[in-house]
């Protein structure tokens, strides 16, 4: 049955919601039932050209004033379609409120990311992914995911050398987003691609500093250089702690207990939230303490303004210290467990300093250190 659109308007909240952003929808009323179709958005009103009815200042926005455009564009016209999966989709009788598919998988994709819960990094990654998907193909409709279209993309992200594990961290958000579009019926079932196409992850190499290693590094002098000490100090309290980056530059004083007469770090992970309790003072024999004591009125987390800094800066340490290998702030974490595990902590007893939610993460530290083996044999020998 076809229906003729009688009205249709772009409509606006100024009530800010709690994340400060404004409500956006795009709404046809045909035939008078209203929201046959929609479309919803949240932006901050410096985002929104209210004159233009069209986005600014946002990234991608090109991508979203085209949808827009052609979603105002077909509603103009005499006869309203919806289209997925190549299928005219047309209801005769509107029940209540319907909310039919929107334009395309990835203005789906960005609604769903905006509005969710994710951790900004987390965020920032899926929307990364985005990104890049949308450079490999402007718009892509439902219709567009299947098989070859991964492989496709797979092929496209490998000539542009990125690492394999790359490609499977963007593979798997969009199987997130598709499975998400399952669940609203937005996305038939029977065409689901990640059936016969399977995620591909290779095993990594995990580097981390011997102990011969790390006290090169305690021992290097680098002069009167602040940025480069305060860098290395930050690399160390890692490789004594186990933090992670986003970790160590959130950490105040306030995390820092006294306990028994012990000092110790409590801190809640901000990648897992999981609440790590580390007596300091029996790890790695209190070195972290030293660090703590120098940098307590001031300490990380307005030192640097990236990770990627950090990196670099350690890799220009790493040479003054004549260590070869590639070293990132990430490897400080892999020392520690590595380190622990040698010099005999129990497997579970790292976890729980590492916050892992599942041994099993911790398992693979066992596996990079052959100096476990030797340690091992010499006491049997």
């Amino acid at each position: 049955m076809e229906k003729k659109m009688n009205s249709s308007a772009i409509k606006q909240k100024e009530r800010l919601n709690v994340e400060g952003k404004m409500f956006i929808q795009a709404e046809a009323n045909p035939d008078k039932h209203k929201n046959d179709a929609v479309i919803k958005m949240y932006f901050k009103p410096n985002q929104w050209d209210n004159k233009n009815r069209s986005v600014k200042d946002y990234p991608k926005e090109e991508i979203i004033n085209q949808d827009l455009k052609a979603f105002i564009s077909n509603i103009g016209q005499l006869e309203f379609f919806l289209t997925v999966d190549g299928e005219n989709i047309i209801p005769d009788k509107p029940k209540g409120r319907s909310q039919p598919p929107p334009i395309s998988f990835t203005s789906f994709m960005r609604e769903e990311i905006e509005q969710s819960h994710l951790r900004p990094s987390t965020m920032k990654n899926h929307l990364s992914t985005l990104n890049i998907l949308s450079i490999f193909k402007k718009n892509v409709a439902f219709k567009d995911i299947n098989y070859n279209f991964l492989c496709e993309f797979e092929r496209y992200l490998l000539k542009r050398r990125y690492h394999r594990n790359t490609i499977a961290k963007h593979m798997k958000h969009i199987k997130r987003y598709v499975n998400l579009a399952i669940n609203k019926e937005l996305f038939r079932l029977e065409k689901y691609p990640f059936r016969k196409y399977k995620i591909k992850y290779v095993e990594s190499h995990r580097n981390y500093l011997t102990p011969d290693e790390l006290y090169k590094l305690e021992n290097l002098n680098l002069g009167k250089n602040k940025n480069l000490q305060r860098c290395l100090d930050m690399f160390l309290f890692s490789c004594y702690t186990g933090l992670r980056f986003s970790d160590i530059t959130t950490i105040t004083k306030e995390n820092f207990l006294i306990i028994d007469d012990k000092l110790w770090l409590v801190y809640s992970s901000v990648k897992t939230d999981i609440h790590v309790r580390l007596p300091l003072s029996l790890l790695f024999e209190g070195k972290a303490i030293a660090i703590f004591n120098r940098y307590k009125n001031n300490l990380f987390n307005t030192s640097m303004d990236s990770n990627s800094n950090v990196n670099k800066q350690l890799l220009h340490i790493c040479r003054k210290a004549n260590i070869e290998k590639k070293v990132s702030f990430h490897t400080a974490r892999h020392t520690n467990a590595t380190l622990l595990l040698y010099n005999g902590a129990n497997i579970t007893t790292v976890q729980k300093l590492l916050g892992h939610k599942s041994v099993r993460t911790t398992e693979i530290y066992s596996k990079i250190m052959d100096l476990t083996l030797i340690r091992d044999l010499e006491k049997i020998y």
